[in-house]
């Protein structure tokens, strides 16, 4: 056992180096030792992050540059299996995996991205006519359409035209429309086609405003990139929301063979 005493003097030298060390009048030598390692110390994260940051940077550009100059591919149902593995693949068993796996037979033949969207609806869709005149159901829609906008939307629903006929198509997007209107329209009207964002679709399907029992089709505008190259996919929000409707909506009913999907 030490002598207490000797405990006092062993934290006295303790505290006394300590303040060697942080004491800015201390001997020259003692503060030159002490310096450089400490400088050393907080100059490499400093050093890493702003090279990470740079790298990043390069990144980003590099990504555009090879989107501009690359012929675009068009999506094939293997891709759209990919989103859903790397989104979920960490946080998931292998079961709860497999029941978000898609068969081949669940896919509409994709686009080769030499059509029109009418003339892609025709080919997919030979008995559409059929289909829209055995329509009666309220709060639902035969052929769901989701993109990435509004804007999009609009562009969609005009160049369906050729395709559509006299069916009725409703717009199914946040911009300028309140949910509210959207749901006393699902509920008072028969609707064949609805075009729109996933959030809204979405919301409204959790709202029990819109009923997917009698929807057969399910066509994602995936090849299209806005002004910044971006497919919807690549937009994180959009992504999110697609994912999270396919996940508690529709890929049961694909896997039950009531919904196909398509890649346009």
């Amino acid at each position: 056992h030490q002598d207490p005493s000797e405990d006092e003097a062993i934290e006295k030298t303790s505290e006394n180096r300590t303040a060697a060390c942080q004491d800015p009048d201390s001997k020259p030598a003692v503060k030159k030792k002490r310096k450089q390692p400490t400088e050393c110390f907080l100059n490499q994260p400093e050093e890493k992050q702003e090279s990470t940051v740079k790298a990043k940077k390069r990144k980003k550009k590099k990504i555009s540059d090879v989107l501009q100059k690359s012929a675009p591919k068009p999506g094939v149902p293997a891709d759209l299996q990919n989103l859903l593995t790397q989104h979920f693949g960490e946080n998931r068993s292998i079961i709860e995996l497999e029941e978000l796996q898609l068969s081949d037979s669940c896919f509409l033949p994709a686009n080769d991205l030499t059509h029109s969207f009418s003339s892609y609806l025709k080919e997919i869709c030979p008995k559409w006519a059929k289909l829209r005149r055995s329509h009666k159901e309220k709060k639902s829609v035969v052929m769901l359409v989701l993109c990435s906008s509004a804007l999009r939307s609009l562009e969609l629903i005009k160049s369906m035209t050729a395709f559509k006929g006299d069916c009725r198509v409703l717009k199914l997007f946040a911009k300028h429309i309140k949910i509210k209107e959207q749901m006393n329209m699902l509920e008072k009207g028969v609707f064949h086609i609805g075009v729109g964002t996933p959030g809204r679709v979405k919301a409204l399907v959790e709202q029990d405003a819109l009923c997917l029992n009698s929807t057969k089709y399910m066509i994602l505008d995936w090849n299209w990139r806005d002004q910044k190259l971006r497919r919807m996919v690549d937009i994180p929000e959009i992504k999110k929301e697609t994912i999270d409707l396919l996940e508690k909506s529709i890929i049961k009913l694909c896997r039950d063979g009531s919904v196909k999907l398509g890649l346009f």
